[in-house]
């Protein structure tokens, strides 16, 4: 008896239709989870965006060119190759699906479709520059009343397609996530003061981008450490006393490059802990990790009140690293001076990304490192040394976390204050589980981690009556219905924070 396989979100495999009631076959089971999930969503955003909204109207203004000149020349070209990269990506895409040539694991490529977004995602901020667009303005009512519909009908159609055993394409959650988050938008920035209240759409993005970086590189430190079966929860203390020895080194050196090696030292120390205690003595991996977390925040703090505060000229003035301009990629409207006008941490945190996904998914060292998070024993019976493999990976989780830690003393202030780490550890640990401990869904969770804080102090110096607590709840709201399957599967390693004995 032949058997039917379905990816999440995806389709049948190529060349097989799915079973049919009352026919012979393999019976597939489809969860009623996302559903249920977008249903609910939906009804949300109709009462909302819908029932709750306004006669008024919501500005978006667009960030001013730096350089007139040059910045026209950069959206053209911008256009010109967005345009082209969106018509070959989407020939492909549609090519592929008509004619079956389908990937081994029977779906399309999830690159082929997501390249093809992004493509035409910059291609519309690219015209929007080409036009010398400064302010887009949007009708509450009338926006709001429109991305109900569709969230209402992309809702329906997810019910009606788990009622008919089919899987739910995954283009549906894209566009219920990018209809929900314009519609919310539209509606939140509509509740300020004055007759047409608007912010800046530039700013709001680049300030989520720069409260992101701590959480990228968190989160990509629990990626490394779960993804090879060791629960990291001491990212919290790799961040601050990564902050804290970039602070000290940086200001007695003078010198800020030396601060920012100290800073991964000081998160690789903290990991060497980690991996002793829970990997070679099997102790608890969520004990040693709160342990730490609570050993190094005293630890700071006693420092700081006893050597710092006495000596900060000498011990807690280190400088800044100053942002740096990618030649033409900056001066690109609107994404140019939010993605290439960063400082060397920030652009770290892109290469970090790109690296450990990479790595993971496409090197044979990721095979083997997802091989002892998933299945020690079997990497084992291969040759795989699982407690080195381990070892050495939340080593390098540590580095990176301790490199995120400089952040706060080196690009977002000068000094280190107590406990200045403010939970993003943990905020780190929700986007890891929320971005299904992959890289680069652990970096679009950060993000939206990023965006939703920075929208809190938005909203308010517009005068929104939407409670900034709401904001601050949302992302953990969203990362709980991850969990719960709500919004798709996110299942952790299998022996993620199994510890592993040779037998």
């Amino acid at each position: 008896m032949s058997t039917t396989t379905t990816q999440p979100g995806g389709g049948t495999p190529a060349g097989n239709a799915p079973a049919s009631p009352g026919k012979t076959g393999a019976t597939e089971l489809v969860s009623w989870k996302a559903g249920i999930g977008l249903s609910l969503l939906a009804i949300l955003g109709t009462v909302l965006f819908g029932f709750m909204s306004n006669s008024k109207s919501a500005g978006f203004g667009i960030a001013e060119a730096a350089n007139e000149a040059a910045s026209s020349v950069a959206a053209l070209v911008t256009f010109v190759l967005a345009l082209l990269l969106s018509a070959g990506l989407g020939y492909l895409w549609f090519v592929r699906r008509r004619s079956g040539r389908a990937s081994v694991s029977g779906t399309v490529p999830g690159w082929l479709p997501a390249s093809t977004v992004a493509a035409v995602v910059v291609l519309g901020l690219a015209a929007l520059g080409v036009a010398k667009v400064s302010k887009v303005t949007l009708p509450s009512a009338a926006i709001g009343w429109i991305a109900a519909v569709i969230l209402l009908g992309l809702a329906g159609y997810t019910v009606y397609l788990t009622q008919a055993k089919r899987a739910v394409p995954r283009w549906v959650g894209g566009t219920f996530a990018a209809v929900f988050l314009i519609g919310f938008m539209v509606w939140i920035v509509a509740g300020g003061n004055g007759d047409e209240p608007s912010i800046s759409l530039a700013g709001l993005i680049a300030g989520s981008v720069t409260l992101a970086v701590p959480l990228v590189f968190g989160s990509l430190s629990g990626v490394l450490c779960e993804r090879v079966g060791v629960v990291n929860i001491a990212i919290e203390g790799q961040l601050l006393l990564g902050a804290f020895s970039a602070a000290v080194v940086a200001t007695v050196t003078h010198n800020v490059y030396a601060g920012l090696v100290a800073a991964a030292v000081a998160g690789t120390l903290v990991s060497l802990v980690l991996a002793v205690v829970s990997i070679k003595y099997l102790v608890n991996q969520i004990i040693v990790g709160v342990v730490l977390n609570v050993l190094i925040s005293g630890l700071t703090s006693f420092l700081f009140s006893t050597l710092l505060t006495a000596d900060p000229d000498g011990l807690n003035k280190p400088g800044r690293l100053p942002p740096v301009d990618i030649p033409f990629l900056s001066d690109i409207p609107i994404i140019g001076p939010i993605l290439f006008h960063q400082s060397l941490v920030g652009y770290l945190m892109y290469i970090a990304v790109i690296v450990v996904y990479l790595g993971l998914f496409h090197t044979k060292w990721g095979l083997r490192v997802r091989a002892v998070g998933e299945h020690p024993q079997a990497a084992d019976t291969v040759g795989i040394n699982v407690n080195r493999t381990r070892f050495w990976n939340v080593l390098m989780g540590g580095a990176i976390a301790g490199i995120g830690g400089s952040f706060f003393t080196l690009v977002s202030v000068d000094a280190f204050s107590k406990d200045m780490s403010g939970g993003r550890g943990y905020i780190a640990l929700a986007a890891l589980i929320f971005g299904r401990w992959n890289p680069i869904g652990a970096f679009l969770a950060a993000l939206l981690f990023g965006f939703a804080d920075n929208l809190q102090s938005v909203i308010t110096i517009i005068g929104s009556p939407v409670p900034s607590q709401f904001m601050a709840m949302l992302p953990y709201a969203l990362t709980v219905f991850a969990v719960a399957g709500l919004v798709g599967r996110s299942r952790p390693p299998a022996a993620s924070g199994i510890p592993y004995v040779k037998g």
